[in-house]
């Protein structure tokens, strides 16, 4: 039987795991009994004609091996088959691209030589091109939104999977601010993943951050008048929407510049480009409210704060403006006050001390202003009290930073004076004087005269007792001084000590009953005669310098006159008592 022979087979090549099935053409292949791929026989083979026969090939390492047929008449020739790597793809760029198809992209991977086919998805690339064993350009197909398994097909097989995505045309529904001076907006559409660039008219922004497919926040570059802001994907430039730059606010005043820490200050603020202000800030804190009056002035009302100044500024869709200060002054507080009464005349000077007085605007005695007031220090303020019903009122300063707590002071009437007892006494002083009258409660003086009494005490409203002072003989007048003033006046008298410069007769009978005339000086008023200590039986005032006594009964031997008035007791003269025979 003639030897077997090849001629050809087909295809020339298969993948590394096998299973490819060559058809080997020759001749005398009737009878085959084996087919060989190297040293390794074939998976299966079929002898279809003394010309031709199929033969699965078996696994195989990458390269050249002969396939030889054997049969009964021999073994063939060998032809060369080539087991083929299988490809691998490691990556792809860019890893997107557009719905509408178009973008070049570059796999890179190995064992891609003789690619025969590059898919996206079920899709066939638009064309392709290998470039070398590592890497093939494929032109995108058009493909809906969304990702695909991009693979690359060689004789070795079909490589792995990459995905790729294929992404919609990005979309703008809003801008948020719309105007502004520049810095931060955000940007509202769709299909927003992956831009590579926004831009305000010809200039990029300055920064951009994908949020999510439906939201960047932008930097906008610095500008002017209307611009329109587009965003670029890698699946195209979006719609544009526009974009106002607004002139920056400036402040240049604010009135007042201080307010009490608990805040609600009504300040004016001036300046330029305040129409739609969108926020006042005193320091980090919001006013309270606003108003926007015009384009050059705003109203707001403070927020509470501490002690101190604070930067205001005005915050509108161009920005915020340099801030001015406004001083958050503490409130006032009373710890004192003296004196704590005076006339209801008004008139006294009262000095209160506390603290935060700086700057008062008011003081006032109940709903009465002080008659004027001078500020002294931080914790001292001297205010002169206006007229008043008799009574407490309640004192308080009014400063920026509010109005302090109170402290009473009382308006006191004036004191009167009805009457004095004794109404004489000794020029030596001494004497105690019953004062009485209306509203002495709170004395703080008493005077005879220009004197001041030795000492004096309140009895009550109506009453005082004074230790008459040394005085010179006659009238002075008595008053009482309060807080409510100096009362009329009564009439006081200094009595001269009286004197005794002889007595006639100086002896009488131990019996009693002889009439002695004593004469000295002073004696007027004369309230007692004595003989020793036994009283006169009577005595008579007979002028100034003459008083006659009847002398008292008893015992033998000389006693000790003298004469008592309101200027004191007089000197004494002997008398003598003789035992009758």
């Amino acid at each position: 039987m003639a030897a077997p022979a090849l001629t050809s087979l087909a295809p020339g090549q298969g993948p590394t795991s096998g299973g490819t099935v060559v058809t080997l053409t020759g001749s005398n292949l009737t009878g085959a009994t084996a087919v060989a791929f190297g040293a390794v026989a074939a998976v299966s083979f079929t002898v279809v004609s003394a010309t031709q026969v199929t033969a699965t090939a078996p696994q195989g390492a990458a390269g050249p091996v002969n396939v030889t047929v054997t049969t009964p008449g021999g073994t063939s020739n060998s032809l060369s088959y080539t087991y083929v790597a299988a490809p691998a793809l490691t990556s792809l760029a860019p890893g997107q691209g557009p719905t509408s198809g178009g973008s070049v992209v570059t796999l890179t991977g190995s064992n891609l030589t003789g690619a025969t086919a590059v898919a996206f998805g079920a899709v066939a690339a638009v064309s392709f091109t290998v470039v070398s064993a590592t890497q093939v350009t494929a032109t995108a197909p058009q493909g809906a939104a969304g990702p695909v398994n991009v693979t690359v097909t060689t004789p070795g097989g079909t490589s792995n999977s990459l995905t790729y995505f294929f992404v919609g045309a990005p979309t703008l529904t809003a801008l948020t601010p719309s105007l502004g001076p520049g810095g931060a907006v955000t940007l509202t559409g769709t299909n927003l993943t992956g831009a590579t660039a926004v831009t305000f008219g010809a200039a990029a922004a300055v920064s951009f951050t994908v949020v999510s497919a439906t939201q960047i926040t932008a930097l906008a570059p610095v500008g002017s008048g209307v611009v329109n802001v587009t965003v670029t994907t890698s699946g195209g430039t979006s719609n544009s929407l526009s974009y106002t730059y607004v002139a920056t606010p400036t402040l240049t005043g604010l009135v007042p510049i201080q307010g009490p820490t608990s805040g609600r200050t009504v300040v004016t603020l001036t300046g330029t480009n305040l129409t739609n202000t969108t926020a006042v800030k005193f320091g980090t804190a919001a006013a309270v409210s606003f108003t926007v009056l015009s384009d050059s002035q705003v109203t707001a009302v403070s927020p509470p704060g501490p002690v101190g100044p604070v930067q205001v500024t005005v915050t509108t869709r161009g920005g915020t403006s340099g801030g001015l200060s406004h001083y958050y002054v503490g409130a006032p507080a009373l710890t004192g006050l003296a004196p704590s009464q005076g006339p209801t005349s008004g008139g006294t000077v009262v000095t209160l001390t506390g603290s935060n007085l700086t700057g008062a605007t008011a003081v006032a005695f109940g709903a009465v202003a002080a008659v004027s007031f001078t500020v002294v220090s931080a914790t001292q303020v001297t205010a002169v009290a206006p007229a008043g019903g008799a009574g407490p009122v309640q004192v308080t300063v009014t400063t920026p930073g509010g109005t302090s707590n109170s402290l009473a002071y009382f308006f006191v009437s004036a004191p009167a004076l009805t009457g004095l007892a004794p109404s004489q006494g000794p020029t030596s002083g001494g004497s105690v004087v019953t004062l009485t009258g209306s509203n002495l409660t709170g004395a703080t003086a008493v005077a005879f005269g220009a004197v001041a009494a030795v000492s004096f005490t309140v009895v009550s409203a109506t009453q005082i007792t004074a230790t008459a002072p040394q005085g010179a003989a006659g009238p002075v007048n008595v008053t009482v001084t309060t807080s409510g003033g100096t009362s009329n006046s009564l009439s006081y008298t200094y009595v001269a000590t009286p004197t005794l410069t002889g007595l006639a007769p100086s002896q009488g009978p131990t019996s009693g009953g002889s009439v002695v005339t004593l004469t000295g000086s002073n004696l007027t008023g004369a309230t007692a005669v004595e003989f020793d200590a036994v009283a006169a039986v009577s005595f008579t005032v007979v002028s100034a310098t003459q008083v006659t006594a009847t002398a008292p009964a008893g015992g033998a031997g000389p006693v000790q006159v003298t004469v008592t008035t309101p200027g004191g007791t007089s000197n004494s003269l002997t008398y003598n008592r003789i035992q009758s025979p």
